[in-house]
């Protein structure tokens, strides 16, 4: 990758910290008839299949970082935590937890690189259709399209620079000389998180949330569909589908045959317990290197 890979840190009166970074894009975006307006899109079971960390774990298993086995194991708990609802602060605490094991002593460069061969690889394949369709819209009528995502929000980049989008709004993982030190800068961007983030990247880019559009598939992100004048429920679960019909939101399903089943993917909390995995892996991989 080429250019430059800074993160912009943001931090409001109350404390909250969210991060963002433009994608790199090989040509420079087309003028803005409308600065004040942009769209926010949630990525996972939204904007692709499944979670991208989930897809991200399968692309680091199949370079032998760790198992599928290890692999199955954490995708099941994953599922059993989306079926029992369990997404409370404990829950959220533990996978903070997990994030900040994910990246330790992992270098940016490294980090990105292999996000991007998992992305053509895994994550291309299972971008909605109809999702990138909508989101090309709003770049062609001049506006800002912008990731939402609990990933890192080095990995958020990534695939905003694969789908040709302006950046992303992701969890800021603490780096010092290029590496991940393990700690997080702020929360994980989930919930309230994702709507206040939305609103500092607003601050800072001059938007007029009135004027902007969000799009989710989850009850989760409710602050952050909330907080602009245009929300979209896609493929929504059953929490926010009634949500959306209750208040008029527009709903898109752009699922098929089973429509409320959602591939190897369940909750942000889950998400975090992957990472978890991931980070066992990672640990094991650099155990057998040093052997």
């Amino acid at each position: 990758m080429t250019g430059s890979r800074k993160v912009t840190v943001s931090t409001d009166a109350r404390g909250h910290t969210a991060g963002w970074a433009d994608a790199e894009l090989e040509t420079p975006a087309p003028p803005c008839p409308d600065p004040t307006a942009a769209a926010f899109f949630d990525v996972d079971n939204t904007m692709m299949q499944g979670a991208s960390i989930y897809w991200f774990a399968r692309g680091l298993a199949a370079r032998k970082y760790f198992t599928t086995g290890d692999l199955a194991r954490f995708a099941w708990q994953q599922a059993r935590f989306r079926l029992l609802a369990t997404e409370h602060a404990g829950d959220m605490s533990q996978a903070k937890e997990a994030a900040l094991a994910f990246v330790e002593g992992w270098r940016v460069d490294d980090v990105e690189r292999l996000a991007e061969e998992i992305f053509d690889e895994l994550m291309a394949p299972r971008i909605w259709a109809g999702t990138r369709r909508l989101a090309q819209r709003h770049l062609d009528a001049g506006e800002r399209v912008w990731l939402v995502s609990a990933a890192p929000v080095e990995i958020g980049r990534v695939i905003a620079t694969r789908l040709g989008l302006t950046g992303a709004v992701g969890t800021v993982a603490e780096v010092v000389d290029g590496a991940y030190t393990g700690r997080l800068v702020g929360d994980l961007m989930h919930g309230p998180a994702k709507a206040e983030a939305v609103g500092q990247l607003a601050a800072v880019e001059g938007l007029d949330l009135s004027r902007c559009a969000a799009y989710s598939d989850s009850a989760n992100d409710l602050p952050m569909l909330s907080a602009v004048g245009r929300a979209v429920a896609i493929n929504p679960d059953g929490t926010l589908l009634r949500q959306a019909r209750q208040r008029g939101w527009e709903v898109r399903d752009f699922r098929t045959g089973r429509r409320a089943v959602k591939i190897a993917v369940p909750s942000t909390a889950a998400a975090g317990l992957l990472a978890g995995a991931v980070s066992a892996g990672l640990a094991l991989h650099r155990r057998r290197r040093a052997v």
